[in-house]
């Protein structure tokens, strides 16, 4: 999935400081990483729905051309809710540049959040695994982007992504001096991050990205 350029007001997570302090003191790459990015954190951005489907829209295209396609669909809908994207054609959907699959895609997550197959309400008090199977089961949502959403929507702090290739090559490089990494060896790195593997993670995305981190 590309990151596309949010708009919405974003909220640092309460625990980011703390969290930090705790890598900090327990990690040595941590302890480095930290300052070396700075004073900043990744944001929270909502709502769920718009969330999602910009997850769907972005996945195996550019920045630009997710953002671009984004921009066209966002137009057709009076609002960017499931009973929005549920009143459009196929035909409008398809000329704003989604693939058929993508189409598909977008009205299974309308429906999902329509019928009240997803427990949104209750999610602030579900387990994230609870979550992630509640999301794995819409059609486009793969464990990679519920982790995703699990992190930069909900802001649960112990998410470690390890369907996440860019993860994988930072503890690569930071931990394993470039050598190949299995999940198990990044398992085992995220072993002392807890509780705030969400928090590691991004600080492992930013030492490789000039920009940002935000999906």
């Amino acid at each position: 999935m590309a990151a596309i350029k949010k708009t919405e007001t974003p909220a640092i997570p309460d625990y980011w400081a703390e969290a930090c302090k705790h890598l900090s003191k327990k990690d040595r790459v941590m302890r480095r990483l930290i300052p070396q990015v700075g004073d900043v954190a990744f944001q929270r951005r909502g709502d769920a729905f718009s969330t999602l489907a910009r997850s769907i829209v972005g996945q195996q295209v550019s920045v630009a051309t997710a953002q671009r396609v984004w921009d066209k669909f966002a137009l057709l809908p009076r609002s960017m809710t499931p009973r929005g994207v549920l009143k459009l054609k196929v035909d409008d959907m398809r000329a704003a540049g989604l693939s058929a699959r993508k189409v598909d895609y977008l009205v299974d997550l309308a429906l999902h959040f329509d019928n009240g197959q997803l427990h949104v309400k209750q999610w602030s008090q579900m387990d994230d695994a609870d979550i992630v199977a509640e999301l794995v089961a819409i059609r486009g949502i793969s464990r990679w982007t519920a982790d995703m959403f699990l992190i930069f929507h909900l802001a649960r702090p112990n998410v470690l992504p390890l369907d996440d290739a860019t993860l994988i090559q930072g503890i690569s490089q930071h931990y394993f001096s470039g050598d190949p990494v299995s999940r198990s060896d990044a398992r085992e790195v995220g072993e002392a991050w807890k509780p705030w593997c969400s928090v590691a993670s991004w600080y492992i995305w930013r030492s490789l990205a000039p920009l940002p981190v935000d999906y």
